[in-house]
């Protein structure tokens, strides 16, 4: 291989699914609009601007991230709805999961100078107690400006999720997911990657939005970084990507907490929102059942 292979987003997502399950990765050029790009510069160069480098090689001492990117960006919410991923991203956890999730959210500015960062596998955030053969996650990466081999474009191992855990790559196995701005670079859990080095003038900015089966802990915690005082002004859809929303029968259901008598019990969180109960049993307003700016 000579490098990550790349689709048009509009390919079958099945088509899309395949790539995955032999590389790992997978390009889909020119997902994003200028316009769409214009507005997520505006929205989220406010908070990288405040924003602290990173503390560690991790973390990256000249790159900034931002996360609750679903409170703070409306342009980053039509990026999590895309429907072309979420296509995709539905038929390649299928087999995992009864649904998905939005699992993470961030935006990160690789500076000038910083390093490469080690490569990894997303699935350890859950350590080693997940069974290889569930595959944990559907990522994403939008490439909000050029993604090159010189201004810290995402490292990928290309079929390093199929290796024993232990193996090492060779310098000629990792690639550069070198793009355009408006791509989006898609990858598994299991494959080994990570951030570039910057060795350019200029910073890289990208998008991450991840997905995850809905029975697992998401990474970033959505309740807190867009609580329901913010979410309940969120389209329905995006919402119960979220979370905010049931991932089975009784996975995730809530009881408000009010006095006696006062609201329902043991009901999904839509209930917040004044979506319905259950088909017999009207919702209250929202209000009515536990204020969401508490």
């Amino acid at each position: 291989m000579s490098g990550l292979p790349h689709l048009s987003v509009n390919d079958a997502s099945e088509a899309i699914t395949e790539v995955l399950e032999t590389s790992g990765a997978v390009i889909l050029d020119d997902a994003g609009s200028p316009e769409s790009l214009d507005e997520l510069r505006r929205e989220l160069t406010p908070y990288l601007e405040a924003a602290r480098p990173g503390g560690d090689e991790f973390g990256g001492f000249s790159t900034r991230r931002v996360g609750a990117l679903m409170a703070r960006s409306p342009a980053c919410r039509g990026l999590a709805l895309d429907p072309r991923v979420l296509a995709a991203c539905g038929l390649y956890l299928k087999p995992y999961c009864d649904g998905y999730q939005l699992h993470f959210t961030q935006a990160v500015q690789i500076g000038p100078g910083q390093g490469a960062q080690p490569l990894h596998r997303d699935r350890g955030v859950w350590g080693k107690y997940l069974n290889r053969s569930i595959e944990t996650q559907f990522s994403t990466i939008w490439a909000v400006d050029e993604f090159t081999a010189d201004n810290g474009a995402t490292q990928v191992v290309a079929g390093s999720h199929l290796w024993e855990a232990s193996r090492e790559p060779e310098p000629g196995e990792i690639f550069a997911a070198v793009m355009r701005p408006g791509s989006v670079l898609l990858y598994n859990g299991s494959v080994l990657h990570g951030g570039g080095a910057n060795r350019g003038d200029t910073s890289r900015l990208g998008v991450l939005l991840h997905y995850c089966p809905s029975w697992l802990r998401q990474e970033e915690n959505q309740y807190l970084s867009c609580p329901p005082s913010i979410a309940r002004d969120l389209a329905p859809e995006l919402r119960a990507l979220m979370g905010y929303s049931k991932g089975g029968y009784v996975l995730g259901f809530f009881s408000p907490p009010v006095g006696p008598g006062e609201g329902p019990e043991l009901v999904s969180p839509e209930v917040l929102f004044g979506e319905p109960v259950s088909p017999a049993e009207p919702a209250k307003p929202a209000a009515e059942v536990i204020d969401p700016s508490k």
